[in-house]
């Protein structure tokens, strides 16, 4: 888990995530049995983790970067590059990483202080594209004191700070004095992590090579292979035949995949949730009672029953529920369409020529809902929501994109008035990225949200050592939101990645004695601790 926020292709976490398109491979092509091949719906866009922010290529940044820290199976932040650090707190509180000696870049040159503050330099630029920024607003320098130890200094005292680190590191000796933007780097990267990238052939697969020289170990694993298959009924196909040892598991697949012998499939809540988002520009939308129509228009238990199968939990705020951080007491907005056509009627909407539709000053309640193709879940939540929405007289057309267009015409130039998505959120509750209204340029904050009183929570939030302020702070916010209403808080769903069972993790203890145990789902998801992984 390397990066805060990334856009979710797949609506089960991320979890696992994965988004790509298809080519056909044969089983018998695979004359390398000591891989992984990972079934994805959406292709990556940049093999660089300072750019990247959709799922599929943060997961394979995952891979080939590694950042100063990383989070362990229980969510708890661990080295990574850096093999210890200190924190000085104090009204400008520093931190001190010591990095590992002897860790080398994927084409042998040394990893060293240098590349931690290019990386930092390099995110705060101004032409640097990325949606990390704010991550490194409060630092106000980071120094090499020596090739093996880098001091980050704040203005302020900054919660998330460890965290942040976990982003992947990137090398100035590639990158320094090129357009980060356009580099070569971006489809062909070298990393430090515990894989090498190979080969990439867009909308067909990502391979990636095992690193001989990985400073935990050479993985037991030969490589990686991201197949790209953008329809769900083809992954299934593929799950079951051996055509891909690994994918997440629609909820209509999982009582079938569940069967299997060959397959373990695994189920716990997502670190993240599913929603409608509303393009605040649009005069539509800009109404709080009209946004909390919408959302008493939407039978979200019957989402949950049955385009979900059960497997998920109506999702109230921007937090999911059994997060420390979730106000708890909070209770979804109801079902109740005649609620939703009052809220209208006060808003100003009303059938006035008698057609069924709700128009006001002789326009009428008429808008786009867009989505991802590749994802059944979100089209069979787009036809229902069409069909609710007609049943309070609103007219919706229901258009769904391929993922990169999707993203690149539509969600990032903002160009939409509704959106279905889904959001994996980090292990800490910081989502300034997400909501603070200074991110609705250059950050994730693309529907336009703004609340001062919001903005002013974010930013005490961040400035908060102690647990129980910080629940106090997370829980007001997650009320105002729910009261706001910017999106339709659509569900929480499972994560429900399959695997083969013919992987086994080999674990070493300090001794040298080897022990195979079974692949176990963790907190943080499935693909811990890979370099580990063996097929006996």
């Amino acid at each position: 888990m390397k990066i805060k926020y990334i856009l979710l292709a797949f609506p089960a976490i991320l979890i696992i995530l994965l988004s790509i398109n298809f080519i056909y491979v044969s089983t018998k092509s695979r004359p390398e049995q000591n891989q992984l091949v990972i079934g994805s719906i959406g292709d990556a866009s940049f093999l660089n983790p300072v750019l990247a922010q959709d799922s599929a290529s943060s997961d394979v940044n995952s891979f080939i970067f590694s950042g100063l820290l990383k989070y362990n199976e229980e969510l708890q932040l661990t080295g990574d590059l850096a093999e210890s650090w200190t924190v000085s707190p104090g009204p400008k509180p520093q931190i001190t990483f010591h990095l590992r000696k002897g860790v080398r870049w994927h084409d042998g040159h040394p990893f060293t202080a240098d590349d931690v503050r290019f990386t930092y330099e390099t995110i705060m630029d101004e032409k640097t594209n990325t949606v990390r920024r704010s991550d490194y607003e409060l630092v106000e320098k980071v120094e090499a004191l020596d090739p093996h130890t880098v001091r980050v200094t704040y203005k302020e005292p900054f919660s998330p700070a460890l965290e942040t680190w976990a982003i992947g590191i990137i090398p100035e000796h590639l990158l320094k004095g090129k357009d980060i933007n356009t580099a070569p780097f971006n489809r062909n990267p070298i990393g430090t992590g515990p894989f090498v990238f190979d080969s990439w052939v867009s909308d067909e697969k990502i391979v990636l090579a095992a690193n001989p020289d990985y400073f935990e170990g050479k993985p037991h694993l030969d490589r990686i292979v991201y197949r790209i298959i953008p329809e769900t009924s083809l992954s299934e196909i593929e799950i079951l035949t051996g055509g891909i040892d690994y994918t997440g598991v629609f909820p209509h697949q999982y009582e079938r995949i569940k069967k299997n012998p060959k397959l373990q499939v695994y189920r716990q809540p997502s670190l993240g949730y599913t929603y409608i988002g509303y393009n605040l520009e649009n005069p539509l939308f800009q109404d709080k009672r009209v946004r909390q129509a919408l959302t008493c228009a939407i039978n979200r238990k019957e989402i949950v029953r049955y385009v979900l199968y059960g497997l998920g939990q109506i999702a109230t705020g921007p937090f999911p529920n059994h997060l420390w951080y979730a106000d708890k007491t909070i209770q979804p907005f109801p079902y109740d369409p005649e609620k939703a056509k009052r809220l209208l009627y006060e808003a100003g909407w009303r059938d006035t020529d008698g057609d069924n539709l709700l128009d006001r000053d002789g326009n009428p309640f008429s808008f786009r809902l867009i989505t991802n193709s590749g994802n059944d879940i979100r089209r069979d939540v787009g036809v229902l929501v069409q069909r609710y929405f007609k049943e309070i007289g609103l007219d919706v057309e229901l258009q769904i994109y391929e993922w990169s267009v999707f993203l690149k015409n539509f969600i990032n130039p903002r160009h939409f008035d509704a959106c279905i998505l889904g959001w994996s959120l980090s292990v800490d509750p910081d989502a300034y990225s997400i909501w603070h209204s200074s991110q609705i340029e250059g950050g994730f904050n693309f529907v336009g949200y703004s609340n001062p009183v919001v903005d002013q929570l974010w930013v005490e939030g961040r400035r908060s050592f102690d647990i129980k302020k910080r629940t106090e702070i997370y829980h007001q916010i997650h009320r105002l939101i729910h009261e706001d209403q910017p999106y339709t808080f659509l569900y929480v769903p499972d994560s429900t990645p399959a695997l083969s069972v013919k992987f086994k993790r080999l674990i070493v203890d300090a001794e040298g004695k080897e022990t195979i145990v079974p692949i176990k789902m963790t907190k943080g998801g499935l693909l811990f601790n890979i370099h580990e992984w063996i097929v006996p």
